[in-house]
């Protein structure tokens, strides 16, 4: 849309992000949030450890049970002790060649399913439900730092930017901490158990099984490199493009009305072209690496079956011994999978947990770490300005532009050599032409952006010495762009207010001059606010729910009757210049109405009896940090 945020995104990362650092050493980030939940961790582990010892038995089972069928006199004689040890309790029961002893096997068969199928169960349910405890976690965190950064990191990083680290890469990094821990969890347990035994029973085809593995390993190493180098990419893409539907669709309005549809379109395409490309190039990586660990599979199935079936005709092991060998090595297949499919979530986790972290490490510029005040001191709202010079350290908007290198420094002063001082209790009305830094002015005193040091004082002492609750709590500040909430009329004039009620809300819209409007809606303060703060049957200008500061007494209506009292100028908004221009005004003259013959204020007193309001209006207090 503008020049300006078409290249915050290569400002939104800081300097220390071009160095290369490991997925996991970003993703080393989470053991704080995995140690909050050590029990769950303890006990997602220990159904783990019971789904592989019962998954062990299973192969075993079958074994005796074909050395049944075969008449062998001990069922896996090749494995001595640990046939006692794991299948004693059956072993009373076992006689060559009995339809009674084949029936009792594979009852117990069926019945150690069902016991492994309870242990499944429960990993699934605890480590999945983990990973939505820590996903929940991350995401209260990653709030709680974005509502703190200063607007200079939202000017830097497009909205569609921040939205896609808080989603997508949220994701991944779930995956990590649900499916990721899991499947590695159970390739171990599985692994270790079957190579075991798989031992035991023949070492040399258990030197054949594991003939593929350096192979796997160096595969793995290869391809996660690249799977994880490329994902980062594939999300700045996504990025990119959620930025740019992000904008498309909260300016669809001025689109329309330019007839920039096609342009629009084409411009999306860049990078949604860039994007697919992307993943084509992932596919194809992921592509060549499953099917040549297939490949390796099937070979080694061959190579097995081919000397396992001489050893048995030599009579080395038991028909039994092969079918339980052959076995252990089907139930190694998934864990080698799924080490491919673990390659791939973890890859993708550590690349966007260093997406999340950039958030997460992200240091607000405005804080409360030069503040030497009592957040209990009250400020009485003496304003100062000395010799003020104040430049916005923000990429040029001109970034196209031969002086452009998207640094500050490059950046004209906004305000120059601005000295001012408000008493406090004085009103104080400034006007001026469009980017003559009204705006600018009032959101230094609210702090939205750091004056240099020395410059704005607050009752005497530097704006830097108060907290920001504080500070911000005594400040009325109404912003010149409007934002009402996808919620009701009466949720919207509460916003800030924990606990208010209907009679606060009534009144608060009654001073804020809305009252009138609301209670001609059908659901009146039920009214719902849609996409983009329209409201249905909505045939009047509409105000948002900061358009009364929390400090002043009230807003009048406008009318030509009663009195006439001087109220503050809210601040940002420009008003008509006056004969010599000038560019302060010490106060503005406003009508106030008290009379009772005023239609504006009978209308008022009407829409306050239809809504069940008595009494003088008050104003809502809003509880804003």
């Amino acid at each position: 849309m503008s020049a300006a945020a078409a290249n915050t995104l290569s400002g939104s990362v800081p300097k220390a992000a071009h160095k290369r650092v490991s997925g996991w050493s970003q993703l080393m980030r989470l053991t704080p949030y995995v140690t909050r939940h050590k029990l769950e961790v303890a006990i997602g582990f220990i159904t783990q450890a019971g789904m592989g010892i019962t998954g062990t038995l299973l192969p075993l089972l079958l074994g005796a049970i074909a050395d049944c069928l075969n008449g062998a006199d001990v069922p896996l004689a090749q494995l001595g002790f640990l046939t006692h040890y794991t299948l004693g309790w059956l072993l009373p029961y076992y006689h060559p060649k009995d339809p009674r002893t084949v029936a009792i096997f594979c009852t117990a068969l069926v019945v150690v399913c069902a016991v492994q199928g309870v242990f499944s169960y429960l990993t699934r349910q605890i480590l999945i439900g983990l990973s939505r405890d820590i996903e929940y976690d991350l995401r209260n965190d990653l709030l709680t730092k974005l509502v703190q950064m200063e607007p200079e990191f939202y000017v830097r990083n497009r909205t569609g930017e921040l939205m896609s680290r808080c989603t997508n890469d949220l994701n991944s990094v779930r995956m990590v901490l649900g499916p990721g821990i899991m499947y590695s969890a159970n390739t171990i347990a599985t692994m270790v158990l079957a190579v075991i035994l798989m031992f035991w029973i023949s070492a040399k085809l258990s030197v054949y099984v594991l003939l593929p593995v350096p192979v796997v390993a160096v595969s793995v190493w290869v391809f996660g490199r690249q799977i994880h180098a490329l994902y980062g990419k594939i999300q700045a893409s996504l990025a990119v493009l959620s930025a740019k539907a992000q904008e498309n669709l909260a300016g669809v309005r001025v689109i329309r009305a330019y007839g920039q549809e096609e342009a629009e379109i084409r411009g999306f395409d860049a990078p949604n072209r860039e994007y697919i490309n992307r993943n084509l190039r992932l596919i194809l990586f992921w592509s060549l690496f499953m099917p040549l660990l297939q490949l390796l599979f099937g070979l080694t199935f061959i190579l097995v079956l081919w000397q396992g079936g001489s050893l048995v005709v030599l009579d080395r092991i038991t028909f039994g011994e092969l079918i339980s060998f052959y076995t252990f090595m089907t139930r190694l297949i998934f864990p080698m999978i799924a080490l491919g499919f673990v390659t791939n979530i973890f890859q993708r986790g550590g690349a966007s947990m260093g997406r999340l972290n950039y958030i997460l490490d992200s240091v607000p510029g405005i804080s409360d770490a030069n503040a030497v005040a009592d957040k209990t001191q009250e400020i009485r709202g003496e304003i100062e300005f000395r010799d003020l010079t104040f430049t916005y350290p923000t990429v040029r908007s001109d970034s196209d532009g031969p002086k452009s290198n998207g640094s500050a420094g490059v950046n004209k002063p906004v305000l120059q050599d601005i000295s001012l001082r408000v008493p406090a209790g004085s009103i104080l009305a400034i006007v001026g032409p469009t980017g003559s830094g009204k705006s600018t002015l009032a959101s230094l005193i609210a702090r939205l952006w750091d004056a240099p040091p020395g410059t704005l004082l607050i009752d005497g002492r530097s704006i830097r010495d108060w907290p920001l609750e504080t500070l911000r709590r005594a400040v009325g500040y109404v912003p010149q762009d409007t934002f009402l909430f996808s919620e009701t009329l009466r949720e919207n004039l509460a916003f800030g207010v924990d606990s208010a009620t209907d009679e606060q809300i009534h009144e608060a819209a009654d001073v804020a001059s809305i009252a009138v409007e609301i209670c001609e809606f059908p659901a009146k303060f039920n009214t719902m606010v849609g996409e983009r703060t329209e409201t249905a049957h909505c045939h009047c200008p509409r105000r948002d729910s900061g358009s009364q500061d929390s400090n002043s007494r009230r807003f009048p209506f406008q009318c030509g009757h009663g009195d006439r009292r001087a109220h503050p100028a809210a601040p940002g908004r420009d008003s008509p210049p006056t004969n010599d221009h000038s560019d302060f005004a010490s106060r503005i003259d406003r009508a106030a109405c008290r009379s009772d013959r005023c239609p504006a204020r009978r209308a008022h007193r009407r829409a306050r009896h239809s809504c069940g309001i008595t009494g003088a209006p008050r104003l809502l207090r809003r509880s804003v940090p």
